[in-house]
Parts: C-alpha cells; sequence; structure tokens
C-alpha cells in the first residue's frame, strides 16, 4: 500500500484542529464536511451587483476554507430562465438560486423543484422580514432593499427633485426620466405592480408621456442619471448611493407615497449539484459576515445587529410599500404584456 507523505498527514492535521474548524457548531461541521466532497458551489444571482456578489463568494470562500464559491449574476428573468433550462436538459449548475423577482419561487414550488431546508441561522433574522420566507421552507429572503426616487444632484436642485412617484409623470421631466423593463428586472416587475395596484395603469400611460429611457436592469438607471442621459429616476437605493460614495453627483428620494421594500429570497434547487454547499451558503447569506458585505453597499441587512453603512437610513425610519406575493406573482406576467403595450418595447 502507497505511504501518503508525513507533510500531507501533518497539514491534514493542522486543518482539522484549525480555529475555525474548532469554532463551527456540530450542524456547520457536518455541512462543511460534507461540502468539501463536492463540486465547487455556483450561485445564480440577480441580488446584487458584480462587485457585490464577488464579495459575497470571497466571503464565503474566506469563512469556508478550500470551498470554491462561483457566481452568474445576471437580471432576475434571465437567471430564472437559465436556471429553467438547464433543469430541462438535466444538466444541473447552480446549488443555490436567487432572484429578486418572489414569483419565481412559487413556481418552482409547485412543481417540486425546490429543496426543503431550514437554514439554522434564520433565527437571527430581523424579526419585520420574516414574515416573507416561505411558510414551508422552501425559500428564504436573504437580501433586502429600497427602490425609490434617484437624481443627478449636478442637474437636479434639492427643492425641486421629486417628492413622491406620481411627481414623475409631471410633464417637466419629459424626456428626463429613466427606468428598467419588468421583462428583466424583478425589482422593476415589482415596482410595476405597485405603481399599477396604487394608481391604476393610467400611471404608465401617463409615464409614456414623458418619454422616459428604459433599460433593462433597475441598475442601468444608475448609469443613466451619471451620464447625464437623464436626470430623475425609479432607481435603487443601494447602487445610486454606492455611485455617490464613488463621488458621483447622485441623490436618493424617500417618496411620500412610499418607498418600495424589495426582499429577495434565495433557495436551493432540488437538483443541485452541490445540495450540502448549498445549504452551506444559505446559512451564511443569514450571517452577520454576510450582512456586513451587504450593508458596506447600502442593502439592508437581514440579520439583527448590523447597523446601514454611513449616510443610509435605518429600515424602521422610512415608509415602505410593498405588494403582497400573490399580487406580485399574478401581476407581474400581467404587467410585462401591459408595459410592451404600452411602451413599445
Amino acid at each position: 500500500m502507497t505511504k501518503r507523505p508525513l507533510f500531507v498527514l501533518t497539514a491534514f492535521a493542522a486543518f482539522a484542529a484549525s480555529p475555525v474548524h474548532a469554532e463551527m457548531a456540530p450542524w456547520e461541521k457536518t455541512l462543511y464536511d460534507a461540502a468539501l466532497k463536492e463540486k465547487p458551489l455556483t450561485v445564480y444571482t440577480a441580488h446584487y451587483n458584480t462587485d457585490d456578489a464577488a464579495a459575497l463568494c470571497a466571503a464565503f470562500e474566506k469563512k469556508y476554507a478550500n470551498l470554491k464559491c462561483n457566481f452568474v449574476r445576471t437580471t432576475a428573468q434571465v437567471a430564472y430562465q437559465r436556471l429553467q433550462q438547464d433543469m430541462q436538459a438535466n444538466a444541473p449548475v447552480a446549488s443555490v438560486f436567487s432572484s429578486t423577482d418572489v414569483s419565481h419561487y412559487p413556481a418552482l414550488k409547485g412543481k417540486g423543484l425546490l429543496m426543503r431546508y431550514t437554514p439554522h441561522n434564520a433565527a437571527s433574522m430581523v424579526d419585520s422580514l420574516k414574515q416573507y420566507n416561505d411558510k414551508d421552507g422552501d425559500y428564504w429572503v436573504t437580501a433586502a432593499a429600497l427602490m425609490l426616487i434617484t437624481y443627478n444632484s449636478s442637474q437636479v436642485k434639492e427643492a425641486e427633485a421629486p417628492k413622491n412617484w406620481t411627481d414623475l409623470l409631471d410633464p417637466r421631466w419629459k424626456g428626463k426620466v429613466a427606468i428598467g423593463h419588468p421583462a428583466y428586472s424583478g425589482y422593476v416587475g415589482t415596482w410595476v405592480v405597485l405603481m399599477r395596484k396604487l394608481y391604476g395603469w393610467d400611471y404608465f400611460t401617463r409615464l409614456e408621456k414623458n418619454q422616459p429611457q428604459i433599460g433593462r436592469s433597475v441598475n442601468d438607471t444608475v448609469t443613466m442619471l451619471n451620464s447625464k442621459e437623464r436626470v430623475v429616476a425609479a432607481g435603487p437605493e443601494g447602487t445610486t448611493l454606492l455611485s455617490r460614495d464613488k463621488g458621483n453627483p447622485l441623490a436618493v428620494v424617500y417618496p411620500t407615497d412610499g418607498s418600495l421594500l424589495m426582499v429577495s429570497p434565495s433557495a436551493i434547487p432540488k437538483d443541485a449539484p452541490s445540495p450540502n454547499a448549498g445549504k452551506l451558503y444559505m446559512e451564511f447569506l443569514l450571517s452577520k459576515e454576510a450582512a456586513e458585505v451587504q450593508v458596506k453597499s447600502h442593502n439592508i441587512s437581514v440579520v439583527k445587529g448590523v447597523a446601514p453603512a454611513p449616510g443610509a437610513k435605518p429600515l424602521e425610519s422610512i415608509k415602505v410599500v410593498r405588494p403582497t406575493e400573490e399580487e406580485i406573482t399574478k401581476g407581474i406576467p400581467e404587467v410585462k404584456e401591459q408595459f410592451r403595450d404600452t411602451f413599445g418595447v
């Protein structure tokens, strides 16, 4: 029998007794040891921009030595389409699916395509967000953020900026508004459902008259504001404030009729190629380490005890609104068609 070199055995013993390994809870160590035998983890995510997704993977790898985290960052609808194509081809890639469109999850759950798992770290979630978890444990809120009114502060004075969502319909913003597209972005799809609920489809009939520039992702609005192609937008709080931190003249308005609270779940596909790594990543997304990465980009911490980034308002001080899961699930397919009919794109 071939003997292993002594240095290999010594290195393994040192690793097994390392402080990080020793600090793991028994359930965590069990998942970790099983994950070490699996393929590298791949995450399909629409929750963050590319830099944030990379930062989360890096933090995961730092916490769990010798585990590799890969990610595919795209819009919610593209991620969902890609996941479905993988499943139909019986060639699974993602072990975690993170979408900003909550309507994806009941559809996957109804077909039995999600792995039921209750994270141990779910107990540390912010209490007000727990209501958005799946009651059966098929998917869990792992990211939260706000969609609100944004503007280029070098082009628009604070006193003149829109104060509520209906202000974007004012003719003075004709040719100056930026929005995303509900057929690509879960954020935008949910926002369109909310506006329809609050003001009827007439809201978009009137908005169309202001000739908005329409991107795909909600984050495209940040690019449009920075380039001065448009000066006001229905945009994301986090990406906008992060761009402001880099020196760009951007600002946000928390609308008097309510900022849209976006809660974005994650789930483990039933055929996940790395199920134990997937479970461990779900635990990680509900950990303090992940929350500290998220708030640096002005996302809202989903776990207790993590302060918001400097300059960001705490969630409890903001008026938020959100459609129900049923309204979103039913409404997004409807508004995609209505949006195309109204805006011609």
